[in-house]
């Protein structure tokens, strides 16, 4: 039963590189261009605003689907695994009306702020957090027994 629950969080894993890899052909994004590495002084780019916000939303739910089957066959807990996905939905919640905010006004709030929020809007950084705080939790509850 530990290799099946193993498996699925590799699957998770797998899901959310596969998001990253594909982000290009699955998601309407013309600032992936803008915010790659080797173009720095590259125009702000033309897009359309309601295609754009729900190519985040759709990208946000497939990060938050995998996100979850990872805390879920990882902690076989059910209610940390709704505690893991509303921390990402306030996480989600408050970072994108900050970057839409920054897109707003063409990144003159600073480009790296800008950098970094649409990081927090397209990726799964959040589990990155959640996944060990909830490994501290596990042992904080078996060392209280």
């Amino acid at each position: 039963m530990k290799i099946l629950s193993w498996l699925f969080v590799i699957l998770g894993v797998f899901g959310l590189i596969s998001i990253r890899m594909l982000e290009d052909e699955i998601f309407y994004d013309p600032f992936l261009y803008y915010f790659h590495e080797a173009n720095k002084h590259a125009a702000f780019p033309d897009f359309e605003w309601t295609k754009l916000i729900f190519s985040y939303i759709f990208r946000f739910l497939l990060n938050l689907f995998f996100s979850a089957v990872v805390v879920y066959f990882i902690f076989k807990n059910k209610e940390w695994t709704i505690q893991a996905i509303i921390l990402m939905l306030i996480v989600f919640a408050i970072t994108l009306p900050i970057y839409l905010y920054c897109i707003h006004t063409k990144f003159e709030i600073g480009y790296l702020f800008s950098f970094y929020m649409r990081r927090f809007v397209i990726q799964p950084l959040i589990l990155l957090l959640i996944i060990p705080l909830f490994y501290y939790r596990k042992k904080m509850i078996i060392n209280r027994l």
